[in-house]
């Protein structure tokens, strides 16, 4: 581990001129023996308290922030401390500023005990109510950060990235090796496995700060154009409902990380559901399509064809990215390209079927305008999940079913020979869905995505930016309209 650098030289190397105002008022003096513990860590950290507070420009946008200074009493958390914090957050609040915080603590200050310990209960609640006002909370987690910090406002962010390398739990590698007599199990307790696991979004480090973090508020921060703009009018496909079954399954169609590599700006990947899942088969990023800002959360053709089917955890993941939209009122897109659900002993326990239907009631029910791209293969419950929208586009060879075309002819003829004839008759390519309003715009393929996969790309995203300008969320009630039966 690289030596750490501490609250001002952080402050230095993320800031634009490594110039900021602070916000801090000197803390009272203390007239004990605790005073001059206190005494001797200014003298040694050359601040005056665990935390810097203030605000400064990060590209351009002005941004308030919360860093502490381990050198401090181990960045540890006392009644002065959590007063300057919450101040700072309350602050940031009421100014509308998006927020950093970077940690770096061993958690409670110990000489003050319980009423210091307390005191996260109260941090917490101060950036609850940030978050609550539509505003960014960014964190991002330094070695070492620990105990109630870490149960705290460090497990609070919207996007949550850590320094490479930095020992980021909850109770302190050495504190469990002294109640338990043993160390610790090692690589457990590491910003990079725990990023792998779901729970950090990134690693990052401290010289690529200010981009990542420009990246994302650019995204969060953002808003659609308030005027529609033009759609693209309905074109009714041709082919039959197997010609486009079997071409959405060809290997070089185009899935969700091509559109974000050949038509989006701004993309910013998140791991997981921050709780200690992920799933290869459900991506969710932050990005713009054009000028429109927005939450993606797109199932991952790739991943799902090459060993990683959709479960219960993919379902998580796609739910964080609805809080998340929903919290900071940015447009939700989903895109749906899947073969189908995981089928597994592990998926029914982890809860396939209960995470289906908390997806469509989530979305269903989402305060945040939503659109929803069915770009492919759109099989069974898994492709349910992701979509009711108030606007929904599909390709042209996109399709959808209640199951594969094959399983319907199992179940209806019991032979898989008539999927053919069973995709026909269940209406599931798009002129269909056009036809019955269960979509609302098509964007073309000539005469396949496979084929043109840049240019496709392009085509679609430059839909998606079409069908975000001046959208607004419509209510359950619009919604599952569109499923009516009409005569």
């Amino acid at each position: 581990m690289a030596e750490r650098a501490g609250a001002r030289e952080l402050l230095r190397r993320v800031l634009d001129e490594g110039a900021w105002t602070s916000w801090d008022t000197p803390p009272a003096e203390e007239a004990s023996p605790y005073g001059k513990v206190l005494a001797a860590a200014r003298e040694r950290s050359g601040c005056d308290e665990a935390v810097l507070t203030g605000e400064g420009l990060l590209r351009g946008r002005r941004v308030a922030f919360v860093v502490s200074e381990f050198r401090f009493l181990a960045g540890s958390i006392g009644l002065a401390t959590a007063d300057r914090i919450v101040a700072s957050v309350e602050r940031a609040t009421a100014e509308g500023l998006p927020l950093l915080a970077a940690p770096c603590s061993g958690g409670t200050r110990m000489q003050e005990g319980t009423a210091a310990f307390v005191q996260m209960a109260r941090i917490t609640a101060a950036v609850v109510a940030h978050r609550a006002a539509g505003l960014p909370y960014l964190v991002y987690l330094r070695h070492p950060t620990t105990g109630g910090v870490f149960a705290s406002w460090g497990s609070l962010g919207h996007v949550t990235a850590a320094e490479p390398g930095a020992l980021i739990g909850f109770l302190g590698p050495r504190v469990y090796e002294g109640l338990h007599g043993e160390p610790f199990p090692p690589g457990v307790q590491v910003a990079e496995n725990l990023a792998a696991k779901g729970l950090l979004d990134a690693v990052v480090g401290i010289d690529d700060l200010a981009e990542v973090a420009s990246r994302v508020l650019r995204v969060l921060c953002g808003r659609p154009p308030a005027a529609p703009m033009a759609l693209p009018e309905s074109v009714q496909p041709d082919g039959t409902a197997w010609d486009s079954i079997t071409r959405s399954r060809r290997p070089g169609r185009p899935g969700v990380r091509d559109l974000l590599r050949h038509g989006a700006a701004d993309v910013t990947p998140l791991s997981g559901t921050g709780e200690g899942e992920a799933d290869p088969g459900l991506l969710l990023a932050l990005a713009r399509f054009g000028s429109a800002p927005c939450v993606v959360v797109g199932q991952d053709r790739r991943s799902q064809r090459t060993g990683h089917p959709l479960g219960p955890a993919g379902l998580r993941v796609a739910r964080r990215g609805m809080r998340l939209a929903a919290g900071l009122g940015l447009p939700l897109v989903t895109v749906v390209d899947t073969p189908g659900a995981v089928l597994s002993a592990e998926a029914e326990e982890g809860g396939l079927a209960g995470e289906i239907a908390r997806c469509l009631a989530d979305l269903i029910t989402l305060p945040a305008p939503t659109l929803c791209l069915l770009l492919g293969e759109g099989t069974g419950g898994a492709a349910l999940a992701l979509l009711p929208a108030d606007r929904v586009l599909v390709a042209r060879h996109a399709w959808l079913s209640p199951l594969p075309p094959e399983g319907a002819s199992l179940i209806v003829h019991r032979t898989p020979d008539r999927a053919g004839e069973m995709a026909e008759a269940q209406g599931v390519r798009s002129a269909d869905l056009l036809r019955d309003g269960l979509a609302d715009v098509l964007v073309d393929e000539f005469p396949d995505a496979a084929d043109e996969p840049e240019a496709f790309c392009r085509r679609a995203t430059a839909a998606v930016e079409m069908g975000l300008s001046g959208l607004r969320p419509t209510g359950p009630a619009a919604r599952q309209a569109r499923y009516r039966r009409t005569p």
